[in-house]
């Protein structure tokens, strides 16, 4: 196949800042054709470009089934199943508040009293109707909308990993804003085990509280920490309560969830989000080949015990 070759490439896409680290005999190529997917799961996922696919479903709520690309169908049955699970913080269906709040984006604010209850009743996601034979999706209320924002970049990463795994890439780091995945030996280390920071998140970027050593393994970090509103006084994060219409109260800072796929990392780090630290460590220590880091707004630290063997000293 040649000489190995390794070659780094940032991007800013999705909303976040991407960079893609590839060893192989032609990685420039390699990494050419990662950013092209790129392109297409951003046209695919995104709920804040009207042009998407998923915007299509949103656009035809209440009015008529959608049939969508399978992979976009898989995300979104994949999405429902885990935020009609009994208590579980994820919510696919929680468009409605997303767009209204608008948190990390320009024009951010606090919506009334009234409005949040209304938007309650758009944001159920046993409203989401799936056809497996049509492959289609249709949201039974006019005003829903699906924000597939806290899944897409795990699913996205898995099949980024696929495609590598494909072209026999030796190893690669994949870090997609908040969602890293480690592929193959990290070449440059004795061990061969890659070294991932977690963030403090009580100081400021670049600050790690633990580093993790890893190999063929997904960190994905959910945060209160980066995104908010300031408004009179009141400082408002971007993960909400589906049961209130108002973000999520908790005295955690940061949950890293540390996984084979991805899209694990996505679903348990936003099903978990506001429980109490112990209740988040008792269930990761349940989930076979799920482990977690929880870090409180005190910047205490909790993790689950598969985390022990992982800690770099």
């Amino acid at each position: 196949m040649g000489w190995l070759k390794e070659r780094n490439k940032t991007v800013h896409m999705m909303g976040t800042t991407i960079t893609l680290s590839v060893t192989h005999p032609t990685p420039e190529k390699i990494i050419n054709e990662m950013i092209l997917q790129l392109q297409v799961y951003e046209q695919r996922f995104s709920a804040n470009d009207v042009r998407s696919e998923l915007s299509e479903i949103n656009n035809n709520a209440g009015i008529q089934p959608i049939t969508v690309h399978p992979e976009l169908y898989e995300l979104t049955k994949i999405g429902k199943f885990h935020s009609v699970a009994q208590d579980s913080h994820l919510n696919i269906a929680i468009g409605p508040l997303v767009q209204t709040w608008r948190i990390g984006f320009d024009d951010a604010r606090v919506p009334s009293e009234d409005e949040v209850q209304n938007l309650l009743n758009r944001i159920n996601p046993h409203e989401i109707l799936l056809d497996d034979a049509k492959q289609s999706v249709f949201l039974t209320q006019k005003g829903m909308a699906i924000d597939l924002g806290s899944l897409a970049k795990g699913y996205i990463a898995d099949r980024l990993i696929d495609y590598l795994r494909s072209v026999e890439a030796t190893s690669a780091l994949i870090n997609l804003g908040g969602n890293l995945v480690c592929f193959g030996p990290a070449l440059k280390r004795a061990d061969q085990q890659w070294r991932i920071g977690i963030q403090n998140p009580v100081h400021s970027r670049g600050n790690t509280q633990i580093v993790l050593k890893l190999q063929n393994k997904s960190v994905v970090t959910s945060g209160i920490y980066e995104r908010h509103l300031e408004k009179n006084g009141q400082t408002f994060h971007h993960i909400f309560d589906s049961q209130t219409g108002y973000p999520i109260e908790t005295k955690i800072a940061s949950l890293t969830i540390i996984s084979d796929l991805s899209i694990d990392g996505e679903i348990w780090t936003t099903r978990l989000f506001g429980f109490p630290t112990e209740k988040i460590i008792n269930i990761l220590n349940q989930l076979e080949g799920i482990d977690g880091v929880v870090i409180s707004n005190s910047g205490q630290v909790a993790y689950s015990e598969g985390v022990k063997t992982l800690i770099v000293d």
